[in-house]
């Protein structure tokens, strides 16, 4: 694969992997809002912003700024370097870490009466305490390996540490519930940490089996530039700091919704239970189900990182417009079919995943963000790859304040009630979205085709959502008569994507939004189909 196509490949296997960890998870969001109710979500729910937040900060973006660095200095053959880094922020962070998984168990008190307001959070709140220490430190060995740009060890991370987390939280659910609904939540938000242990001996093993030749490499190599400790100290806090920035502002927004939403959704004259029962079907319930189309652009982001860095440290600014152009290609051909489905599909989803048809009104609005948020997702990761650590930060802030300002009023309006905050999260990503798109064309030379990139795929995802819903309907007339209505929609759901996903490619195709490039960047499965295609002569070059 050449070098131009090869950070696609780990895109992919991040992809599938957090494929298979968001169907997992969807799979235990189904079980929790069976056993707990949209109340007990909510609940659970309440301690992922304050856990996030402080993740973000003990972090310190520092995953990321390995990846980056490990990137140039292996580029550069430098073995020695890129193991410093690593040894570098792995001291940093177990510091950090346990500093705020410290400060969130102590803490949980204070957090109770000043931001969530509802004092049953309190016990999921030191729950996941655990967690950020244990987190910080497996978040190093990833960055290690993305920085190789080998993708393998943190998808299979991932997996790992999505098998621990169910099975901690089906046990601890069943076995707390009969003490109370935040006993429940709290088993619930524990399963984040007893997931991230699994994880973290999954990675150690790994690096275990992959020291000793890297070592070699390292005595092998000739050095011709070393760097002090205290100076990989400044390169990583040069980048992370900003990085750090970045990563607190959707956590920062996702803090916004829990302390103004439910507040607002008071003075449209909703009760505490009602009022935290629509923040779990926005937070729990709709959001989650949008994480599941933005999972190839931050798998692409990831990958990106390196890539990109890794073209700067060579001066090749051709290699950095290749892969800008065909990362934001794969962004916009799959998440504009995905947020037309999902509007149109709102409905049957929330049906399917959670029996909860009122969720579908929150998941309906909030389809249209994951276009934008693919695209912001995207464009950090090449920003960050150049270097440009403090543009995402600022153009995401720009969003967060315009959010913030159409929830406080959209919130409040009794017709809209937790519609408004959904609008309000899709203005507030379309506002970054376009910021950073902007800077990566100033900064890299490429130019945004609006007929190729945008009018194309918008063209076949306008014909995949009328077939897609004429399919659903037929389908779930013919199903219902004949089973249960929530395993009927759940066929004709899965049968309409199916054929959505068909005849989105079949008119992308005709219409000539394809290219020979796009099916080459395919890992294994591109020639074949390049070969295929070329028979028809439908493709162009």
């Amino acid at each position: 694969m050449s070098k131009g196509q090869s950070f696609l490949k780990g895109a992919l296997i991040l992809s599938a992997a957090g494929l298979g960890v968001r169907l997992m998870g969807a799979g235990l969001k189904i079980f929790l809002a069976a056993v707990m109710g949209d109340e007990g979500i909510g609940l659970y729910q309440m301690a992922y912003p304050v856990y996030t937040t402080l993740l973000a900060i003990s972090t310190a973006g520092i995953p990321i700024a390995v990846s980056k660095l490990v990137a140039e200095h292996l580029a550069q053959k430098d073995f020695r370097g890129a193991y410093r880094v690593f040894k570098t922020a792995l001291f940093i962070l177990t510091i950090l870490g346990l500093s705020f998984s410290l400060l969130l168990f102590f803490g949980a008190d204070f957090i109770i009466r000043s931001i969530t307001k509802d004092p049953r959070a309190y016990y999921p709140l030191i729950s996941i305490s655990p967690a950020i220490f244990i987190v910080t430190i497996m978040s190093v060995f990833r960055g290690f390996f993305q920085g190789q740009q080998e993708m393998v060890p943190t998808a299979l991370s991932q997996i790992v540490e999505q098998l621990g987390r169910i099975v901690a939280v089906v046990i601890l659910v069943y076995l707390l519930l009969p003490r109370g609904l935040e006993f429940a939540a709290a088993g619930a938000a524990f399963g984040a940490v007893a997931g991230a242990l699994f994880s973290l001996l999954c990675l150690l093993y790994l690096f275990w089996k992959t020291r000793q030749a890297f070592a070699g490499r390292i005595k092998r190599q000739v050095v011709l530039k070393d760097f002090s400790s205290l100076e990989v100290l400044y390169r990583i806090a040069a980048l992370s700091i900003p990085i750090t920035l970045g990563s607190l502002v959707i956590p920062l927004i996702n803090l916004v919704d829990l302390s103004v939403v439910p507040l607002r959704l008071h003075q449209a004259g909703f009760s505490t239970e009602e009022a935290t029962a629509l923040y779990g079907q926005l937070t729990g319930m709709a959001n989650s189900v949008i994480q599941f189309p933005v999972l190839l652009t931050i798998a692409l982001a990831m990958s990106l990182v390196p890539a990109i860095s890794e073209a700067q440290a060579l001066n090749n600014p051709s290699l950095i417009r290749g892969r800008t152009e065909l990362a934001l290609r794969a962004t916009l051909f799959f998440g504009i079919p995905a947020s037309l489905g999902l509007f149109v599909l709102a409905e049957p989803t929330t049906v399917v995943l959670f029996d909860n048809i009122q969720a579908s009104y929150p998941l309906a609005i909030l389809s249209f963000a994951v276009v934008f948020l693919s695209l912001y997702t995207a464009t950090s990761g090449i920003l960050q790859g150049l270097g440009q650590t403090m543009e995402p930060v600022k153009n995401m802030l720009l969003g967060a304040v315009i959010k913030f300002a159409l929830s406080w009023f959209l919130t409040a309006d009794p017709s809209l009630h937790i519609g408004g905050a959904a609008f309000s999260t899709v203005a507030g990503f379309l506002v970054a979205a376009f910021f950073n798109i902007r800077k990566v064309c100033i900064l890299t030379g490429w130019r945004f085709n609006f007929q190729e990139m945008l009018l194309k795929p918008l063209a076949a995802a306008f014909f995949m959502s009328w077939g897609v819903l004429l399919t659903h309907k037929l389908l779930a007339a013919f199903f219902i008569p004949l089973m249960s209505e929530r395993i009927a929609q759940g066929l004709s759901l899965m049968s309409a994507i199916f054929l959505g996903i068909c005849v989105y490619a079949l008119v992308l195709i005709l219409i000539g939004g394809l290219k020979e490039m796009d099916l080459q960047a395919i890992p294994r499965f591109g020639r074949p189909l390049l070969k295929f295609v070329r028979r028809f002569r439908i493709v162009k070059k």
